[in-house]
């Protein structure tokens, strides 16, 4: 074999005594060499290269990534509130009366219905059909059914468009709230609320694009349920407290001068932009728009959550002061429900009123293995009055027509009851993916039909089927987005929310 060849380092003339190897020209880094003595052409090639693969952003540092943007086609909603029952509301004890289930209450399904079928809890052997105690009615000009546990939505029975026929791909939580918020049950995707402020921007330059606020005792999908995923983090949801301090740490600690922290801001803003032209990272535009951002916020948000000065005949109209009914049950968030909820409805409004393009009203959890009738008789009334005032509320200050309301969840509940453990005491239902209930309002969406059909046990539907991904495909139309064309380039893909699937569902559309 050979003997290696070894490198003897030679002279400089740049720096005689200096090896060529150890000169400072020569020791660079690799990215120094990108950004400070590659050639301008091929840097521009570069840049002009991961532009396109979506690694770099194109849009220069002074551009504010929240400035109003124009859609694809004339909009006719603005806004959106979308209202999400974490757990699965039973519909067919709220929105989807089925005489024959009652009449079969009792009774077991066919072995060829459930054979292939996945359960969260039921035991297939010894399940039995469960019927409802609850009495509907038909309400308004459209005669809209609701049962006896939403007097006061069924008074704006009008103003929605009630859709019986959704399904989804995930009988699980968190897989199926991924579904409903993402389009996909995966992580790391954006959410609507991001795709909707990465599109459209934000009218609102004191408060963020998109707001989340939760009651109850929580999610278990969690953040994941508004984050941003692969967009620039500023397109994330801020989650908001609807008393003390609005966001968490937002205020100055005790004796910060606000000059003083102007000046802090400003020596970051340098920072950041330094290194922003450096690199040209769109998350270092959105630091800096984070930290502008937060800066005004300061003012606006405590301003936000003082109900002072609205009218006690809104709050009263909301039942912002209600006291919550006697209730035994971990599931229903521990006290103080009926206020959060209701406070929740109406900063929706305001926030909507401040040009906030989205808003994630979450309340957890539905999720009625058992105890169905006290615990759905509680949530029930917690929501009923405050979203039919949210309606009311809009459209007498003219914002309904573009403001989209949403009240939806992730799936329904089974006909079939809940029997875990062998438990003879039928109390609940279990996760339903096949067919369940999502309602719509405003934002051009033709009010006053319900759309779809379920059999005449609410198994699964038997006319006009809509999966999640249509049902973003329609939100995104009205929004004025073709749903094929919004999307990012993420690792060598074009992304969207309605991933490879995804129809228009035009007689929704007013």
């Amino acid at each position: 074999m050979s003997a290696p060849v070894r490198y003897i380092p030679r002279k400089t003339s740049i720096s005689p005594n200096v090896p060529i190897l150890m000169h400072p020209l020569i020791q660079q880094s690799r990215r120094e060499f990108l950004t400070t003595t590659a050639n301008g052409l091929g840097m521009m090639a570069l840049g002009s290269m991961l532009t396109d693969e979506g690694v770099l952003s194109a849009a220069p540092i002074s551009a504010d990534p929240l400035l109003p943007k124009q859609p694809h086609f004339p909009a006719k909603a603005k806004n959106c509130i979308f209202i999400f029952m974490e757990g699965a509301p039973s519909q067919m004890d709220l929105f989807d009366p089925k005489p024959k289930l009652n009449e079969l209450h009792g009774q077991p399904l066919p072995e060829s219905m459930t054979k292939n079928v996945r359960f969260a809890f039921i035991k297939k052997e010894s399940a039995r059909l469960l019927g409802s105690p609850r009495t509907f009615t038909k309400n308004g000009q459209s005669g809209m059914e609701f049962s006896d546990f939403l007097p006061h939505m069924a008074k704006t029975a009008d103003e929605w468009l009630m859709v019986r026929s959704m399904h989804t791909d995930q009988f699980n939580h968190h897989p199926g709230q991924l579904v409903l918020h993402s389009g996909r049950a995966a992580f790391g995707l954006p959410t609507m609320g991001s795709w909707l402020t990465y599109g459209l921007g934000s009218e609102s330059r004191n408060l963020p694009g998109y707001v989340v606020l939760s009651a109850g005792r929580g999610t278990s999908g969690g953040a994941s349920l508004w984050q941003s995923g692969f967009l620039p983090s500023v397109y994330a949801g801020v989650l908001f407290r609807n008393k003390g301090e609005p966001v968490l740490n937002l205020q100055n600690p005790a004796g910060l001068p606000p000059e003083l922290q102007r000046k802090g801001l400003d020596a970051l803003l340098e920072l950041n932009t330094a290194r922003y032209d450096q690199f040209k990272d769109p998350e270092i535009a959105s630091r800096i728009a984070a930290y502008e951002l937060a800066f005004r916020m300061q003012s606006s948000a405590p301003e936000l959550i003082d109900l002072g000065k609205e009218d006690p005949k809104t709050l009263e109209m909301y039942g912002v002061n209600r006291p919550d009914p006697p209730i035994k049950a971990a599931r229903a968030g521990g006290p103080g429900q009926y206020k959060s909820f209701a406070t929740n409805c109406l900063l929706a409004r305001r926030l909507v009123e401040r040009g906030v393009r989205f808003v994630s009203v979450i309340h957890a959890s539905w999720d009625h293995h058992s105890n169905l009738n006290n615990e759905l008789a509680f949530n029930s009334g917690m929501a009923d009055q405050p979203i039919a005032a949210l309606i009311k509320d809009l459209k007498q200050r003219g914002l309904l027509d573009s403001t989209m309301v949403v009240w939806g969840s992730e799936f329904g509940r089974t006909p079939l009851g809940e029997n875990r453990g062998g438990n003879p005491n039928v109390t609940g239902r279990d996760h339903h993916p096949f067919a369940f209930t999502t309602l719509m309002a405003g934002g051009g969406i033709k009010a006053g039909q319900v759309y779809g059909e379920t059999d005449e046990i609410g198994w699964s539907i038997v006319r006009d089927p809509v999966h999640i991904n249509d049902f973003h495909a329609t939100m995104l139309n009205q929004f004025g987005f073709d749903h094929l064309k919004l999307t990012h380039r993420f690792q060598g893909r074009d992304f969207r929310l309605t991933d490879v699937a995804g129809r228009v569902v035009k007689e929704w559309i007013a």
